[in-house]
């Protein structure tokens, strides 16, 4: 089984990124182009059965940037699982709200530099 960017999930994360939030759209502008201590990130990546936000395979980071209903008791149980399941393959995983991203671009940058 593929684990990383499954071809049946292609159509669903150009979607996503077709449509991202404006959160998504901020920190991306700070991720793409190796600006973040020379690392790669990829946007909209799937692993597994699952679509991260941000990517970086060198240091096996994702970077999740979460909107209000991830506050939601039901999501937070999906999210817990998901999180679970990319621990599980050796990944680390730092979540974001959008309120973070949009309000401390500089501290989430920060805190995506430490975790490198």
């Amino acid at each position: 089984m593929m684990i990383f960017n499954n071809k049946k999930y292609k159509d669903r994360r150009k979607e996503l990124r077709n449509k991202a939030t404006d959160a998504e759209i901020k920190l991306w502008c700070y991720l793409k182009g190796r600006q973040v201590k020379g690392m790669k990130f990829r946007r909209q990546h799937s692993i597994g059965n699952y679509i991260v936000d941000f990517y970086c395979p060198a240091v096996k980071l994702v970077i999740e940037v979460d909107g209000a209903h991830h506050f939601l008791p039901e999501n937070m149980f999906y999210d817990q699982e998901r999180t679970n399941y990319l621990e599980s393959l050796g990944l680390r995983v730092i979540r974001f709200t959008n309120r973070e991203v949009m309000a401390n671009i500089d501290g989430v940058i920060g805190q995506i530099m430490n975790s490198i």
